[in-house]
């Protein structure tokens, strides 16, 4: 297996690109603020040959560079169709005014071919097998993916902005729900095994079973107390 993952951009949002080997086909998870260049890279770097485009949510930090990464590889986009106003307007995730200027080098709008995840489909790509979750409460379309344990590795879990190493993602911004993020966690995260490895959309790797024994919202969800007022700041943007 092999995962190459860098952060990008103003946000630090981490891209990934995930392959069952170096010189095989892979998808690539989260293209977002200038991240065509390091994805580019990449794919030289590992001889990768993009089928897919997959996104954990809408939000500008995680799909600025779709257009442009997917048009030059001829590969689609998929996002839950509860985010996908956001690739046409990223304003309206961000709580601006429609026509109010976002970062003018960003080039918005949808690929030529954008695909819709769905609650617990199974997708086969690239010789991989992602396992979907929707998962509300940053937005109302975000999602997880999940990889299957094997003999080699342990389960892959990408949190998107669901779960961070100590924290989890702000659902200050429209389109978030702490009541919904609660549940997510609830429902999503703590049935996954403690080996369980979390790639998230900002910071550093983690396990289920650091994050279940020193992440305060995933201990207060687990232990049925969860109200979202814990002291850590929610991140994500």
């Amino acid at each position: 297996m092999l995962i190459a993952g860098f952060p990008a951009g103003a946000w630090g949002t981490n891209c990934y690109l995930v392959a069952p080997a170096a010189g095989e086909e892979c998808v690539i998870i989260d293209p977002g603020h200038q991240a065509a260049e390091g994805v580019e890279e990449a794919l030289r770097k590992h001889r990768l040959k993009p089928v897919a485009v997959v996104l954990t949510h809408g939000h500008i930090d995680h799909v600025a560079s779709v257009v442009p990464v997917c048009g030059a590889h001829g590969v689609p986009a998929w996002i839950h169709p509860e985010d996908r106003y956001m690739m046409k307007d990223p304003s309206m995730g961000l709580g601006r005014s429609v026509g109010m200027p976002l970062m003018g080098e960003i080039t918005v709008g949808e690929p030529d071919d954008v695909k819709e995840l769905t609650d617990g489909a199974k997708l086969e790509l690239a010789g991989l097998e992602l396992s979907v979750a929707h998962a509300p409460g940053h937005t109302k379309g975000s999602v997880t993916f999940r990889m299957p344990e094997t003999a080699e590795i342990p389960s892959v879990f990408f949190s998107g902005d669901l779960l961070f190493a100590g924290s989890i993602g702000r659902t200050d911004l429209p389109g978030g729900d702490m009541a919904e993020m609660l549940d997510s966690l609830a429902r999503v995260c703590l049935p996954l095994d403690d080996s369980t490895v979390v790639l998230s959309g900002h910071g550093p790797q983690t396990t289920i079973g650091q994050e279940r024994a020193t992440n305060p919202y995933l201990r207060e969800v687990a232990a049925g107390q969860g109200d979202g007022s814990q002291t850590p700041p929610r991140r994500g943007m």
